[in-house]
């Protein structure tokens, strides 16, 4: 949700939807500055929690930031503005900020873990007084970009010291995209095996809902209204009906808009809740 306005707008909004979670950038998502956040929003922001009974806030990261990045510059600029996000995200009461990892660009996917991995070490030293800690999400794994394979983020969380200071945030379109199918019961277990062997499904905090305009495998990142794309309907009959996720966040990505006097959460939603069995 959108934070123009205020950061409790986002709420507001969310809540205007019947949602019981929010997710929202705390900054502008396409620039390094940011704008300071004043005890008035955090105020503003938690009262509106309070209020509208959302439980689940959520913070994602920039797109700018790039931790695998093997320009000096670059890492550096991204691992200070990671830090920058956690203390953010703390500020205003967010217990998790999703990032996607990086690309490696020129280097190898080796190089481009191992500087993820040396990141997030720094990233997260600079912030143990914080309680807010960093989600990987899983990529559809476009150009280079690491995180397409449960095997990357299996890596980056091995490689990490402290391995309680960081999660993982799973999206349905992203690994779909990358080529883990999901949409019989057959597949669905086969994959969450995979995660569970590679990750833990401890590590997992929090469920993108998306759609995938394109292909199972086409490493394209485009998402598409619920049961609208190739991912279909009965992958998220089977999200939203499983037992070990009965509790876990999941947050819609869909394309906004609105049409016939209905906004596309509104629809996304109800085709969620409509799959739900009681």
């Amino acid at each position: 949700m959108s934070i123009a306005g205020g950061y409790y707008k986002a709420v507001n909004a969310a809540a205007e939807e019947s949602m019981q979670c929010v997710q929202l950038f705390t900054k502008n998502n396409n620039q390094w500055r940011a704008k300071e956040i004043t005890d008035k929003d955090v105020k503003l922001f938690q009262d509106a929690l309070g209020e509208k009974g959302v439980k689940h806030p959520l913070s994602h990261a920039s797109y700018l930031i790039n931790m695998g990045s093997p320009k000096p510059e670059l890492w550096e600029k991204s691992r200070d503005a990671m830090i920058v996000e956690l203390q953010r995200a703390n500020q205003l009461g967010i217990p998790y900020v999703v990032v996607h990892p990086g690309a490696f660009v020129d280097s190898s996917e080796e190089e481009g873990i191992a500087a993820v991995v040396k990141a997030l070490d720094e990233v997260i030293n600079a912030t143990l007084d914080l309680d807010s800690i960093c989600l990987l999400e899983t990529t559809a794994g476009q150009g280079s970009c690491l995180g397409h394979t449960f095997e990357h983020l299996g890596a980056m969380l091995d490689g990490v010291k402290k391995k309680d200071r960081v999660g993982v945030c799973l999206d349905t379109c992203h690994i779909f995209a990358a080529g883990y199918p999901i949409g019989t019961e057959k597949e669905y277990e086969a994959t969450w095996k995979q995660f569970e062997s590679l990750i833990g499904l401890d590590k997992l905090k929090a469920i993108h809902l998306n759609d995938s305009k394109k292909p199972l495998g086409s490493r394209v990142d485009r998402h598409e209204h619920i049961g609208e794309g190739c991912l279909g309907i009965e992958p998220f009959r089977l999200l939203v009906n499983d037992a070990r996720f009965k509790t876990m966040p999941m947050y819609l990505e869909t394309p906004k808009g609105d049409e016939d006097g209905e906004t596309f959460d509104t629809r996304n939603l109800a085709t969620l809740r409509r799959l739900m069995k009681s």
